[in-house]
């Protein structure tokens, strides 16, 4: 895991390094280490597709030249080597058809104590896609660190590691003593690839062979299998990791919303706006690389595992890296991509096997439409807004006042100019910033008296005359509402010393001052350009709010039509119409069919109505249903009955019989019955649901004359939802479609009735067997919490009956996100109430989505939470959950 000399500030990561014999195999549950399985290896030979289109077989009697250049200097790799690289005979020559690296010693006065050789292929033999091999020995002893690995010929993406990396082979310290006594034999695959040093990342697998042999006893082949979108490693043609590219989860409306699969990643600078941006795309690695093979001497990881640091005996000229040849292989079925000749074998698309989790940034969920309201700072700043100071060079601090409590503290010490107040934009973060920039749609609270306010109070005026303005910006510094003076606030004040005041703004005036609402990134509140010297002030509240309700929901019919959305016969000239029913559905609304084939339903588009209102249900797509109730009062014959569902002018639809909905019955003559459709069903079969117009329900096309029939209480809404997005996953029992769960330990949680307050509540018991235990969805149900990422949280209520036998564990939180493909965990400590369990007493605890977001869950897709004592630890353990929910707050 090293890159070219000219990188002098790469570092190796070393707890990730260190963990990855630990935490390689590690699933949803816990988990234990990956070893090789005898019973399923099985792999197929190449197929006959593989072309060699390179090769060195090392038969000559010196190195080719015309394929390697050695790399000449005492750089020490960019991870703190002992070596110096030559190109000396000493450390590599050609003996017995056997390409030879040595690390040696080197003369006393060195510039570092060893010299060694590194040789690449650059410009000389450049590969994209295809399968790269090398059958070799490697050399043993602590501190011993050889490497077959590719780097990027023209860093077309940036500075390492934007434009990638890949370990085809390394290991380090073979044949030494690890922690449990057993000789180092592991062999290592790895990818680096993300964000420049030092926030870089990596992802691989730790592999050895199941009969123990040692790569330094040996000569084994090492190779990866390398086509667009997806990289293979192998150990003697064993497939032992997959890794591949991110796939994006999109919305109906093609906006990004969570990862599929989470795999590598990059960033780079887009070419036509010169921004910053992040890819979940093939790149880096759909680019040309160059081949290398070095011997290293120790360096930040191998010194610092196993008996640590360097053994000086283990160099010398019978400790060698012996490399029988390195071949290139191209697959003939797409030379363009690489695919058609893969070496695979059962499970290695699994994450539990030997597809590789990356290290790709969850992307951030679109704007929902839904309104919310956003606390910049209430005693607390949120988490991904900063105070922020400008030009003038001060650092605004949280003090505590007198009247208010905590407040932000504002100052400006001269007359060169500054503006101060608040922003989410990624430009103004410093390097120790942990948020992320997150610009605030408002613009669904304009219509629900939406305003930006906040408390302030000057605490010494500026040394001259000034007007106090307020500046609000969005997208980057693009649309803003210019200055606006603090007297044109709802309150019409200016600001008098020593007392705080209250200002209020109207979002229907910040957007007609040229605010863009849909992406508010800045406030400022400030003395004049150039006229603030002196200034402190405190500024507290600050808050963009409206009336906002639950989720959105749409009334179709109930009692009277809704004018936005009208009966319709599409085709068969009649006038549906308004009749008296019984006295539990009143008026409803009556269909009739002629002989002409016709649909009918609700209609809302311009060419029906003077006020069509399409309904975005992107917000409750996870738990939102169509329901509606009908009566048939005369049947058509045998005709199916369908429902139909458009969206955008017919752009897209979903068509299903009755008979598909959650109750699953055909009408029956004279009953009313009640039909719900999931809208995740709908949108699996092809409707966009963010702008639904017309909903049909009909006896099947020239099928319904005869038919007269009722429709009530038609309408689009999230069920569960009693705010917005408030998921209950237990209160009492677990929800539909969840369940009670104990991963690894074999037992069976139980509902038991606790206190009053309580109730029925899901104990848990931990026996001896290592588990983790929670709430577990079934396929298919998840929490879509995406919509209220800004101000919601995982809440549950805990009572420990009895602790664990061990005294020091430590209880913890763990939640996942489509099959464990995301996760975060946490110790109860880690949640808003700070406070470890204690036993005998109810506690609830708080975890913001942002703060599960930012460890790196997907929250689109949450499927299992689990609460219980760390792994391995919890021994005797019983408790209880009640109240487990998902809500905005």
């Amino acid at each position: 895991m090293k890159t070219k000399s000219s990188v002098k500030f790469k570092t190796q990561g070393l707890a990730a390094l260190i963990g990855l014999t630990v935490t390689l195999g590690l699933a949803g549950c816990g988990g234990a280490a990956t070893e090789t399985k005898a019973d399923i290896i099985d792999p197929q030979q190449p197929v006959s597709d593989w072309k060699m289109v390179w090769n060195d077989e090392f038969d000559a009697s010196t190195i080719n030249s015309q394929n390697w250049t050695h790399e000449v200097n005492c750089d020490g790799g960019g991870n703190q080597e002992k070596q110096c690289y030559t190109d000396s005979a000493e450390n590599s020559y050609i003996q017995d058809g056997i390409l030879n690296i040595v690390a040696l010693p080197a003369a006393e006065g060195s510039a570092l104590p060893y010299t060694s050789a590194r040789m690449m292929t650059r410009y000389k033999a450049d590969f994209k896609y295809g399968r790269m091999e090398m059958r070799a020995k490697a050399p043993s002893g602590q501190g011993s660190w050889p490497a077959f690995w590719m780097m990027p010929t023209d860093e077309e993406y940036g500075e390492w590691p934007r434009s990638g990396e890949i370990d085809i082979f390394e290991s380090v310290n073979l044949g030494v003593a690890r922690e449990d006594g057993t000789a180092e034999n592991h062999v290592y695959g790895t990818l680096h690839y993300g964000k420049s040093w030092p926030n870089n990342s990596q992802s691989g697998q730790a592999y050895s062979l199941a009969s123990g042999a040692n790569p330094a006893d040996d000569f084994h082949t090492y190779a990866i299998e390398w086509q667009e979108g997806e990289i293979r490693w192998y150990m003697d043609d064993h497939l032992y990791a997959t890794q591949r590219q991110s796939k994006i989860r999109y919305n109906s409306k093609d906006e990004a919303v969570g990862l599929a699969h989470r795999g590598w990643f990059t960033e780079y600078y887009d070419q036509l706006s010169g921004e910053l941006k992040t890819y979940w795309s093939k790149a880096p690695y759909d680019k040309e690389f160059y081949l290398i093979l070095n011997f290293a001497v120790g360096g930040t990881w191998p010194e610092n595992v196993n008996d640590l640091g360097v053994d000086a005996t283990a160099f010398g000229a019978d400790n060698k890296f012996e490399i029988d040849y390195v071949r290139v292989f191209q697959c003939q079925q797409n030379i363009d991509t690489g695919k058609g000749c893969e070496t695979v074998r059962p499970g290695y698309d699994s994450l539990e096997d030997g597809l590789i989790e990356g290290k790709a940034p969850v992307p951030l969920p679109p704007s929902d439409g839904v309104a919310k309201n956003l606390d910049i700072f209430n005693g607390t700043l949120n988490a991904n807004w900063i105070a922020w100071d400008c030009c003038g060079g001060t650092s605004p601090a949280i003090i505590a006042d007198a009247d208010k409590g905590d407040a932000v503290q504002f100052n400006i010490n001269d007359n060169n100019g500054t503006v101060l107040g608040f922003s989410t934009r990624g430009g103004h973060f410093g390097d120790d910033f942990s948020g992320e920039s997150s610009p605030f749609d408002a613009s669904p609270l304009v219509d629900l008296n939406g305003t930006l306010s906040f408390e302030m109070k000057v605490v010494t005026p500026p040394s001259s005359a000034t007007t106090w303005l307020l500046k609000v910006e969005a997208g980057d510094g693009g649309p803003n509402t210019g200055d606006v003076a603090l007297n044109t606030s709802n309150e019409g004040a200016d600001p008098v010393v020593g007392q705080w005041q209250t200002y209020t703004f109207p979002l229907s005036v910040l957007q007609d001052a040229g605010l863009d609402l849909s992406a508010i990134d800045v406030v400022m509140i400030f003395p004049a350009w150039q006229t603030g010297e002196g200034a402190e002030y405190l500024i507290t509240n600050i808050a963009i709010e409206g009336d906002v309700g639950g989720a959105p929901e749409l009334v179709v019919f109930t009692d009277d039509e809704n004018p936005s959305w009208p009966m319709w016969d599409c085709c068969g000239g009649s006038m549906p119409t308004v009749e008296l029913d019984d006295d539990a559905h009143g008026n409803v609304a009556e269909f009739s069919i002629g002989g002409e084939p016709t649909v009918m339903g609700f209609i809302s588009r311009a060419d029906n109505t003077d006020s069509p209102a399409p309904f975005d249900a992107s917000a409750i797509l996870s738990n939102g249903v169509i329901q509606f109730e009908m009566k048939v009062t005369a049947m058509p014959g045998d005709a199916a009955w369908m429902f139909k569902v458009e969206a955008d002018n017919n752009a897209t639809f979903a068509e299903l019989t009755l008979t598909d909905s959650v109750e699953g019955v055909s009408p029956a003559l004279d009953q009313w019955q009640t039909y719900t459709f999931n809208l995740s069903d709908l949108a699996n079969a092809g409707l966009d649901v963010s702008a639904i117009d017309v909903l049909m329900v009909f006896p099947a096309w020239g099928a319904g004359e005869g038919a007269i029939y009722r429709l009530d209480n038609v309408k689009i809404y999230d069920p569960t939802a009693t705010s917005v997005n408030n998921d209950v996953l237990f209160a009492d029992a677990p929800a539909t479609g969840w369940s009670m769960w104990d991963c690894c330990g074999g037992t069976t949680p139980t509902l038991e009735n606790d206190d009053t307050a309580h109730g029925v509540t899901a104990e848990y018991v931990i026996g001896s067997q290592p588990t983790v235990v929670g709430l577990d969805a079934e396929d298919g149900v998840f929490v879509d919490a995406s919509g209220i990422l800004a101000n919601g949280v995982v809440k549950f209520d805990v009572k420990v009956v009895t602790p664990p036998n061990d005294a020091a564990s430590v209880w913890m939180f763990k939640i996942e996100s489509n099959k464990a493909d995301t996760f975060a965990e946490l110790p109860l400590t880690g949640s808003a109430e700070g406070k470890a369990p204690t036993t005998g007493e109810w506690q609830t605890y708080t975890f913001p989505l942002q703060t599960l977001f930012d460890a790196g869950l997907d929250i689109s897709q949450i499927d299992v939470l689990m609460i219980f004592p760390a792994w391995g630890t919890g021994e005797g353990a019983v408790f209880r959950l009640d109240n487990v929910m998902i809500t905005a707050l």
